[in-house]
């Protein structure tokens, strides 16, 4: 095991919370570096996966999330004008009784913020953090007007997709990016889309996604949420403006009648946040002292809903690389290669699969509505696509030293908790 290092963690996202909360427990001196004046949740929700979840019942976490967020049982889409069935992935259709829970990206932040406080992790706010002066085995946060920080053994870049300092990995890249994006709104959740355990989403073609995710509660004591999501090019959002809030609305309502009650609480754009996306994946996410994990490492649209559970991932590998290395040399190298096949088979699926939903293509949403909505309900097609959306069709656990969750015994007091929420006791 490496002797106590100095580290830096540029990033107060899930990617260098967990990161720094297993740093910490491991003996090292840590620091997180945020570039806003607070640290705070960017975004609306998001999908936890049995791979994520893992990882927050690793760090004790498990019980807090269960708590504020909501069950998914399900991802179910349709087709707007006919309303045929075009997806329909099941947990269940894998063994061991796995689920999802949706959470408000404020309550996973807190969460994990929370635990970091309790350990007395320290976190620098106000330094955006450019580049790095490395002198020998010693790298130096340098910010804007040339502001330094440290020396440290090692730099963590958790800092997200545009992170500058994923320029300084041995094999560099940029994101490229994405034609379509998305509007997003966490919204007040009706009785529907709290008793669906599901994401619902409706399609028309490829070119409009509409969804609907149940994300519970942004904090204890506050009410039950949803996040509303439309796909959209973000080329195409002046002119969407022009138009007018009603104007979008009533094309909503249009496709989905049923949402009626969240588009109500929309009043003005300025009332969702644009969400660009863009698509890379570093080919060696270490560099001089430095690792990069999360979005900084791998980034691509959210149609696998990966992207905060790759990141909890990579913040497990890259302790158990660490705790498995005699030095820092060797340990960088053993982190990339631990994460290597799983991220790449996501992000190649990711790929794949993202012109299907969110594309100008007339033949693709075609094939994906006749043909693959068919196949997808012969064996194994469903089990393989529940595993997909569970993260687990590679092995993310084995090479990072975590083991799975086991799925068939609740803790007592999430057991509490999904009864209360409706949801079905777990059984062995």
């Amino acid at each position: 095991m490496i002797k106590p290092l100095r580290i830096a963690i540029v990033g107060a996202g899930p990617a260098g919370l967990a990161a720094a909360l297993y740093l910490k427990r491991s003996e090292h001196q840590v620091t997180v570096f945020e570039r806003f004046a607070e640290a705070s949740p960017v975004g609306s929700g998001l999908i936890l996966q049995p791979t994520g979840l893992s990882v927050l019942e690793n760090l004790g976490l498990f019980e807090a999330i269960a708590q504020l967020g909501s069950r998914i049982d399900r991802l179910y889409g349709a087709d707007a004008q006919s309303g045929r069935t075009v997806l329909d992935v099941r947990y269940a259709a894998i063994k061991g009784g796995r689920y999802g829970i949706a959470v408000h990206r404020a309550a996973l932040f807190h969460v994990l913020f929370q635990a970091a406080q309790a350990e007395g992790i320290r976190v620098e706010t106000g330094l955006d953090v450019d580049t790095l002066d490395t002198r020998g085995d010693q790298a130096w946060l340098v910010g804007n007007g040339q502001a330094k920080a440290g020396p440290f053994d090692l730099v963590v870049d958790a800092s997200g997709s545009r992170s500058k300092l994923k320029m300084l990995a041995l094999q560099p890249s940029e994101p490229k990016p994405l034609v379509y994006g998305a509007f997003w709104a966490s919204l007040q959740a009706d009785q529907a889309a709290l008793s669906s355990q599901a994401l619902v989403q409706r399609y028309h073609r490829a070119t409009t996604m509409i969804g609907v995710l149940p994300i519970g509660k942004a904090g204890p004591g506050s009410a039950d949420m949803s996040a509303f999501f439309w796909s959209t090019k973000p080329d195409q959002v002046e002119a969407l403006k022009r138009a007018g809030i009603n104007s979008w609305k009533d094309h909503v309502a249009g496709l989905w009648p049923d949402c009626e009650s969240y588009l109500q609480q929309i009043n003005d754009f300025d009332d969702m946040t644009l969400a660009r996306y863009g698509h890379h994946t570093l080919a060696m996410p270490v560099g001089r002292s430095l690792a990069i994990i999360g979005d900084a490492a791998h980034s691509t649209s959210p149609q696998l809903g990966q992207g905060a559970n790759m990141a909890l991932l990579d913040a497990r590998a890259l302790m158990h690389a660490l705790n498995t290395s005699t030095d820092l040399a060797s340990a960088l190298p053993r982190y990339a290669a631990s994460r290597r096949l799983h991220v790449r088979t996501f992000q190649a699926l990711s790929g794949a699969f993202t012109p299907f939903y969110q594309s100008d293509s007339r033949v693709l949403p075609f094939l994906r509505d006749r043909v693959m909505a068919t196949l997808s309900k012969i064996p194994p097609a469903p089990q393989i696509l529940a595993a997909m959306v569970a993260g687990t069709l590679v092995d993310p656990f084995g090479p990072i030293g975590l083991k799975e969750r086991h799925w068939g015994v609740c803790l007592p007091e999430e057991a509490d908790h999904l009864q209360q929420s409706g949801f079905p006791p777990a059984r062995e």
